[in-house]
Order: C-alpha cells, then structure tokens, then sequence
C-alpha cells in the first residue's frame, strides 16, 4: 500500500477506535498510554461543551445516563460542521432520530434539549431589528406589524421551563407550554411565558408577515369563536401596544 493510503488508513482505524475503544481495536504499534490520552481529550471536549449546553438534562439524567447519552452520540452520530458552537444543534439532530428509532430517552428529553438550546441560538444570532424596515411609530392596526427577529415564541408539550430532579412527570400535561425567548438590548436572553392568545398572535405575525394588525385580530377572533370581535380587537390592540413596548414587535412594515 502506498506510504498516503497506508497513513489515511491508520487515521480511519484511529479515529475509530477514539470513537468506540471498546470494540474498535486502534492501530498496531502505539502504546494504550499514549492512546488514553486521545481517548480522554476528545471525550472530555465534546462531554464538557455538551455539559456546559444542556445542564438541566447534565442534571436529570445523571453521571450514568449523561455519560451513556454522550458515548452514543460520540460512537453513532456523524457531525455535517467543524463548528464546535453547532454541535449542540446536532445534539438535538441525534436525540431526534433516537426518539424516532424508539430507544427509550425519556419522553420530554428532546423538547428539553431544543428549549435548553435556544439560549445559545439566539445568544449567537446575527439577526438584527435593522434587517426589517420598520416604523415604530406605525399604527399597529392599519399597519403591517413586524415581529423582532430576535423574539421567539414557543410551543412545547411538555412544561420544559419546570422540569427538574424533582419533577420529571411522566404523561404530558393536558395543555400546551407557550414561551417566549427574547434577546435584549444588552444581549441578554431572558425566558416568559405566554397565553395560548398571545403565543397564536405572534405565530401570525410569523407566519403571515404581511396582514394588518387589524387584520390578524379579525382572523384571530374567528379563530377564537369570539362573541365579540370588536371587544377582542379592542384587547388584541393593547396586546399589540405591549410587545411593542416591551421589544417583542419593533413597529409596522415599512414597504
């Protein structure tokens, strides 16, 4: 074999063997010692980066299940980026496909890692409130309002934000978990809960960017079966006014 293939394939049988030492042998000639340290340096990277990511799951799962969950995903999963700050969304891409594969994770892990994830998403995002023409002093009403990009609802079944060694429910609540994640001025990313009203107004605002806000109402309190429309426009309009006081919308859309 040629001296570059011979090489290539020592690093395959390498790169192997760090991954699953106990069932891929390592290449022949290199002392375990020298071996452990590799074994321990990369384990111990990706442990601790996952670690400093997801410390709720760290946390409900234990040292034993944490280090298993981890090993398998070290073992099985093969990353598509070379960014260490992607590989927690990759994480998420694994615990995904194990849940589709039924391996028996506990039914709320994934929904945890995706809410424990957000934080360093939107911490990371490059969005700014200077991508979308805005005018803040729009009427929100006859205007088109615009949703920040660095406000995010969210809709989980399980009630992610309360979970805990002490409460780690087995069935799934009968309503929905609605939350907000929001990145401020300071870059600070802070976390809130939302009606099921709310979360669907800003689900609207996402979805169909260009109705009016009297608009989204209208269809909102269809959506409703509201009684009176005219009153829940009314209280829908002061909805509007404290996101926008608050950041969550930055204004109407300029066209």
């Amino acid at each position: 074999m040629p001296a570059a293939e011979s090489l290539r394939a020592q690093q395959f049988q390498l790169a192997a063997h760090i991954r699953d030492p106990a069932h891929a042998p390592p290449p022949p000639g290199i002392e375990d010692r020298r071996l452990a340290i590799y074994r321990d340096l990369f384990y111990n990277s990706l442990q601790g980066l996952l670690a400093g990511n997801f410390p709720v799951i760290r946390k409900l799962l234990g040292d034993d299940g944490w280090h298993a969950l981890v090993r398998d995903f070290y073992r099985e999963h093969r990353a598509a980026t070379p960014l260490f700050p992607e590989l927690p969304r990759e994480f998420i891409q694994y615990l995904q496909a194990r849940a589709e594969a039924g391996r028996g994770d506990p039914p709320w892990l994934l929904e945890l890692a995706h809410y424990e994830w957000v934080e360093l998403a939107l911490d990371l995002s490059e969005a700014s409130a200077a991508d979308l023409p805005h005018d803040a002093a729009g009427d929100l009403l006859a205007g088109a309002p615009v949703l920040s990009p660095l406000a995010w609802p969210l809709a989980y079944t399980w009630p992610v934000h309360r979970l805990s060694p002490e409460f780690r429910p087995h069935e799934p609540p009968a309503a929905a978990t609605f939350l907000l994640v929001q990145r401020d001025a300071g870059f600070k990313v802070r976390f809130s809960e939302l009606s099921a009203l709310s979360f669907r107004l800003l689900q609207r605002l996402s979805d169909e960017p260009g109705l009016s806000g009297r608009a989204q109402l209208a269809a909102l309190a269809a959506e409703a079966q509201a009684p009176d429309p005219d009153a829940f426009i009314a209280l829908g309009h002061d909805m509007l006014r404290q996101f926008l006081a608050s950041g969550v919308i930055l204004g109407t859309r300029i066209s």
